[in-house]
């Protein structure tokens, strides 16, 4: 299993026990609660998606706060997304040349899958633990993130991705280094 699948496995599998009662609870990411996140993943995957595919998809007229999660299953619609990002960055040829989330853009494709790997772990920890659940990423996944993320803080930075650093002991776990190099506190609660 890819980085990316396993990042949206485990985000699938937070999504799938939020209850709609929990959609207005606050977040790590401080502009958005629960709701808003849901928002945020479901106006931006498509585009993610697309990018796997090479295919530039447009971002739709609305803004993304306009989402509506009462029209409809909002949990089926995220967890078909998380299956449509993984099924288009699954086939090697994904990962080469260049890509965009549907902006005339390009990054190489490996820079974007790996963006979209912290997209989806770090928005799953924000989503696990603002409903009181824990998210379940393997070391390897782990190990993969913290190089790119440390690799790439800065810039991250600079594009208002990340907030300051948050001190995290040298000796704490992988996702709580991660976490803190983003701007996360990871004793969050």
């Amino acid at each position: 299993m890819s980085h990316l699948s396993n990042a949206a496995e485990a985000m699938a599998a937070v999504a799938r026990t939020i209850t709609d009662d929990q959609l207005a609870d606050k977040t790590p990411c401080t502009e958005y609660d629960v709701r808003a996140l849901v928002n945020h993943l479901l106006f931006w995957g498509p585009s993610l998606a697309g990018g796997g595919r090479k295919e530039s998809v447009p971002q739709p007229a609305a803004a993304e706060s306009d989402v509506d999660l009462a029209a409809g299953d909002w949990r089926g619609r995220l967890l078909a997304l998380l299956d449509d990002i993984t099924s288009s960055w699954a086939p090697p040829s994904a990962w080469e040349g260049e890509t965009s989330m549907g902006t005339p853009h390009t990054l190489p494709a490996s820079v974007l899958g790996d963006m979209i790997v912290g997209e989806l772990a770090l928005h799953g920890w924000d989503l696990a633990v603002a409903t009181g659940q824990r998210l379940e990423l393997p070391a390897d996944l782990l190990a993969h993130l913290h190089h790119t993320v440390f690799a790439g803080v800065e810039q991250g930075r600079e594009m208002g991705m990340y907030g300051p650093e948050v001190a995290v002991p040298a000796d704490a776990p992988t996702l709580d280094r991660i976490l803190g190099l983003t701007g996360r506190d990871p004793a969050w609660a």
